[in-house]
């Protein structure tokens, strides 16, 4: 079902290249016997109005990618580029206002305010930024992926999967070049779990925003357009039009093909 019109919502993406990372590495720990690299010298381009999965075994690398990426972690080395401008340097004030204005965020466990409604919660990441409120918008969006009916509800008397749609709707209310989102259906039952990514793939096709979703599950991956694989901190390859079966044969073999230098 399509909860997005066509032609209606945010502007599309400023830039072609949504998304550029360069020969980003992140290292945690200072001893060298103790430390451990996350990232390895990663660089990858995505275009503007994509949906990309990010898979790889416990360990790959796939969340601090995402962290880095977003602008909540810093990496070691390298650059951070979205919607053609640089991430990576800065102070913590103006990398947050970065993020306020050029990313949105969807997390497994939602991040909601439980003492705010629905429309509050939404309309928190404007607030945040000091940007006018636009309610009439907020509304628009909400009812676009479901909730019209539930916009004076509070978390604790919605469903998992609507927590999950509200979420959606507040990274999409800024407006962001791409949207991050960290194991979205992980804690979601399989229905609501199949509205959630019919609903990232709604904000591509619809929205026009770029989609960037970390996950272990092949299910998910196959609404993506197109799959990163991870293993030890480094790119281990890229599936375009990924399958279910075939992203669960990639990642069934994904060590073995890093071992053989594949």
């Amino acid at each position: 079902m399509t909860m997005f019109g066509r032609g209606r919502g945010s502007e599309p993406a400023r830039n072609a290249e949504a998304l550029r990372l360069v020969g980003v590495t992140k290292v945690y720990g200072t001893d060298a016997e103790n430390s451990v690299t996350a990232l390895d010298n990663v660089s990858l381009s995505l275009p503007a109005g994509s949906f990309t999965a990010v898979m790889g075994p416990s360990g790959s690398g796939k969340s601090t990618l995402l962290q880095c990426a977003a602008g909540l972690d810093r990496p070691d080395s390298g650059a951070v580029v979205v919607d053609g401008e640089e991430m990576t340097g800065g102070t913590e004030a103006q990398l947050a206002k970065f993020r306020r204005r050029r990313v949105g965020f969807v997390f497994q466990q939602y991040n909601l305010l439980p003492t705010l409604t629905v429309a509050q919660n939404t309309t928190l990441p404007l607030k945040l930024a000091g940007r006018r409120i636009d309610r009439e918008k907020a509304r628009t969006i909400l009812a676009q992926v479901g909730l019209a009916d539930r916009l004076g509800h509070r978390p604790d008397e919605l469903s998992g999967g609507q927590r999950q749609r509200v979420a959606i709707a507040r990274a999409l209310v800024t407006e962001p070049s791409v949207i991050f989102a960290d194991e979205p259906t992980g804690a979601l039952d399989t229905r609501s779990a199949r509205d959630v990514l019919h609903l990232l793939q709604e904000t591509v096709r619809f929205h026009g925003r770029t989609v960037v979703m970390v996950t272990h599950d092949p299910v998910a991956a196959s609404y993506a357009d197109s799959v990163l694989f991870l293993a030890d901190g480094r790119l281990a390859g890229h599936m375009n039009a990924p399958t279910v079966d075939s992203v669960a044969e990639r990642l069934a073999h994904l060590g073995d093909d890093m071992r053989a230098g594949v």
